[in-house]
C-alpha cells in the first residue's frame, strides 16, 4: 500500500502540515509536487488500496487554480483521500468543499478532511512559526483517528464548511519585485509554479500569470525579491482583525 503525498506548497507551510499528518499514516510514501510546471501528473496512478493526502493552501478562500488543474490530471484510481487545506489564520472559506469536489472528479474517495494553520505566506507576522508544537501534537492526533477509520475500511465525509457555488476566485494581487541584490541566477524563474518569471530576465514578472504565491521570495538565495512595503502594510492592516485570535486545526471525519 502506498501513501501518496500530493502537495501544492510554494513557501513550505502546507508541506510542513502535510508532513506532520503523513507521519502518523501508514504506507510507502510517494511524493507528488503540484508546484511543478513540467511534471506529467497523468503518469501517477494510485489504486484503490492506497491512501492519498491531498494538501493545498487556501488562496482567498479557494483552491489555487494551478493546483486544481494539476490534480484533475491525476487518475485517483479509487484511492481513499485525506483532504488538507492550510491557511494563514484568516479563513479557509470554500477551500475544503472545492477540494472535496476536485478529489471526487479525479477519482479519489474522500475519507477525512483537515484544516490546519501555517504562517501566512505574504504577511508573515500572522501565524508566525506555525504549524507549531501545539499544531504538531494536534495533527498527529488527527492522523491516529484517520488511520483508525482507514483500518476499519471507512470512507465518506460529513458535510464540510463552505458553499457551492464557491465564492469568486480572487486574491489581493501582490507581485514580488526584484531589488538591487538580484544576481539574475534564475532560481526564481525555475521554481515558479506558473512560469510567471522570465528566465532570461528574472527581474521581469508577468503580472497576469503571477498568482502571488511568494515562492520566488522564499527560494531567492539573495533575499532579493519582496512585496512593495506600502502594499504589504495595506495587507497587514486588512488582516489585523480577522487574524487577531489564534485559530486551531480542525478535523472532519
Amino acid at each position: 500500500m502506498k501513501l501518496w503525498q500530493i502537495v501544492f506548497s510554494p513557501t513550505g507551510g502546507t508541506q510542513k502540515a502535510a508532513d506532520l499528518l503523513c507521519g502518523g499514516l501508514r504506507g510507502e510514501p510517494v511524493s507528488v509536487d503540484l508546484c511543478s510546471s513540467e511534471m506529467d501528473f497523468s503518469a501517477f496512478r494510485p489504486d484503490c488500496g492506497d491512501t492519498a493526502v491531498i494538501a493545498v493552501p487556501s488562496y482567498g478562500g479557494r483552491v489555487p487554480a494551478a493546483a486544481a488543474q494539476r490534480l484533475l490530471k491525476m487518475p485517483g484510481g479509487g484511492a481513499r483521500a485525506v483532504l488538507l487545506c492550510v491557511y494563514g489564520n484568516r479563513a479557509y472559506e470554500d477551500t475544503l468543499v472545492e477540494l472535496e469536489d476536485l478529489a471526487k472528479a479525479a477519482g479519489f474517495r474522500a475519507a477525512a478532511a483537515v484544516a490546519a494553520v501555517a504562517e501566512h505566506s505574504i504577511a508573515r507576522r500572522y501565524a508566525a512559526g506555525r504549524p507549531d508544537a501545539k499544531d504538531a501534537e494536534t495533527l498527529r492526533g488527527f492522523a491516529r483517528q484517520i488511520q483508525a477509520k482507514l483500518d476499519a475500511g471507512g470512507d465518506g465525509l460529513p458535510p464540510l464548511p463552505g458553499h457551492r457555488p464557491y465564492k469568486p476566485l480572487g486574491v489581493r494581487r501582490m507581485i514580488p519585485q526584484a531589488g538591487s541584490r538580484c544576481t539574475a541566477c534564475g532560481l526564481c524563474a525555475a521554481r515558479c509554479p506558473v512560469q510567471a518569471i522570465d528566465p532570461n530576465v528574472p527581474a521581469r514578472t508577468d503580472a497576469d500569470r503571477c498568482i502571488s504565491c511568494m515562492r520566488c521570495v522564499a527560494v531567492c538565495p539573495q533575499q532579493a525579491r519582496a512585496i512593495a512595503p506600502e502594499a504589504l502594510a495595506g495587507l497587514e492592516a486588512f488582516l489585523q482583525a480577522p487574524c487577531a485570535a489564534r485559530k486551531d486545526c480542525e478535523l472532519y471525519l
